[in-house]
């Protein structure tokens, strides 16, 4: 089969296409033969050594498609099955894959592979932010979230929207903010032309939100901090501009701020919460109150473009790439 793989880490041309021998799946295994692959940035900080992994290794925790083995012991999904996951592992960039069989799902009808594989990673992230973190969000509230114009702030424009809360959506640029307010936000904010925290305070009259949600990382943490009313939450999820530097405990007694850096895997560690988390989503995206685009496509082979892309911040939605 073919893979993506890479031996050492570095930029995206460190990315390969190989032949790998397709793999057998073992107990409580299942192998899937993908219609589309997730794309995400987690990918990337694999691939620079942020998040270490052994090599060779194959990038990719996410795909969609059909079920073409199992191994023993799974009794939840079956051969020729609609399927979906987000695994723990690298492997996805390939043409099949074995995974462990307690992540993957089965597809409902109304949801499509290549919109499955563009929707996992990024929607169940979205799920566990608004519907699990510790912080007492009641409808009316305005919260910010940064990067929203990227496959996981556009679901959340929604998905938020759809639970009564107010938006404010940071991203790059007049096109950006347009694409987030079509999405649901209330407010957008151009952080290339404004101070975001001064924005977000004449938005509140002063008073700072109760929550912010950043998938940015180091580039935002102060700016963050500072749209934060008193005691208000800290939500660090991701590390798109590198990982948040060390910080004093000081920092936070501006405001006795709470913080949090959550992990998907940490909530999708046990099989029945995960499967409460995947209804939950494929439920909100079959309602329409979520809408999933169909997905930027890209040959399997151009796996090393479409990381160019995706760090290039010049992108919007998601990502998919086609085996």
């Amino acid at each position: 089969m073919r893979a993506i793989q890479l031996e050492r880490t570095g930029d995206p041309d460190v990315l390969r296409e190989v032949q790998l021998p397709v793999p057998e799946p073992g107990a409580g295994e299942v192998r899937v033969r993908h219609d589309a692959i997730g794309i995400n940035l987690i990918d990337t900080y694999v691939r620079k050594g942020l998040y270490p992994t052994q090599l060779p290794a194959v990038l990719g925790t996410e795909g969609a498609g059909v079920v073409d083995a199992v191994g023993a012991d799974v009794a939840h999904v079956a051969v020729g099955d609609r399927v979906a996951y987000v695994s723990r592992a690298t492997g996805s960039y390939a043409e099949q894959r074995v995974v462990e069989g307690a992540a993957v799902v089965r597809l409902p009808d109304g949801i499509d592979t290549r919109r499955a594989a563009a929707m996992m990673l990024k929607g169940l992230t979205v799920q566990y932010l608004l519907r699990q973190m510790r912080v007492d969000l009641v409808a009316g509230d305005l919260i910010v979230w940064h990067a929203a114009a990227g496959g996981v702030g556009l679901i959340a424009c929604q998905w938020a929207k759809a639970l009564g809360y107010r938006v404010i959506a940071t991203a790059g640029g007049p096109d950006k903010c347009a694409l987030a307010l079509a999405h649901g936000a209330a407010y957008a904010v151009d952080y290339r032309r404004e101070d975001v925290a001064a924005r977000v305070r004449e938005l509140t009259g002063g008073a700072g939100v109760k929550a912010v949600f950043d998938p940015v990382g180091k580039d935002t943490w102060d700016g963050s901090l500072a749209c934060l009313a008193p005691r208000g939450l800290m939500v660090s999820f991701g590390n798109a501009s590198g990982a948040v530097p060390p910080i004093s405990l000081l920092t936070l007694t501006r405001g006795s701020f709470y913080v949090t850096r959550p992990t998907l895997g940490t909530f999708t560690a046990d099989r029945g919460i995960l499967e409460i988390m995947a209804s939950e989503l494929f439920a909100i995206v079959s309602s329409g109150a979520v809408r999933i685009a169909a997905p930027r496509e890209y040959p399997l082979a151009d796996a090393a473009r479409a990381h160019r892309e995706l760090e290039s911040r010049a992108t919007t939605g998601a990502g998919v790439l086609i085996p």
